[in-house]
């Protein structure tokens, strides 16, 4: 959920709880982040000393001429800020790379969860 600022009211903001997916969409005005993770050391499994330290990042974002959203994915190398590998994803690329995923988890004997 979150939070949408919907009336001005005696010189203060106020804000009503709204879930966003059922607020109305507004080209040209989003950018927003979903989810990151930090790369932590205990990440690289034994035996995997060329494995990349990275984080990752996802977020929403429709600042493109088309004004489409997309979902943006970064992946960022410890000690590059700013140097990271930057994904534009149309939602028909973000339901793929989902669905790639999870069809990893399940391959691996784990369920790919919601």
């Amino acid at each position: 959920m979150g939070v949408a600022v919907n009336s001005l009211s005696s010189a203060r903001w106020t804000a009503d709880i709204v879930p966003l997916r059922n607020v109305p969409w507004q080209a040209g005005q989003m950018r927003r982040s979903i989810d990151d993770y930090p790369f932590d050391p205990s990440d690289i499994p034994a035996g995997a000393d060329d494995a990349a330290q990275l984080s990752w990042a996802v977020a929403i974002s429709d600042d493109y001429d088309d004004a489409e959203p997309r979902v943006v994915l970064t992946l960022e190398e410890v000690g590059h800020p700013g140097e990271g590998l930057v994904a534009h994803l149309s939602a028909a690329m973000a339901r793929r790379l989902r669905a790639a995923i999870n069809d990893a988890l399940r391959e691996v004997g784990h369920d790919p969860g919601r």
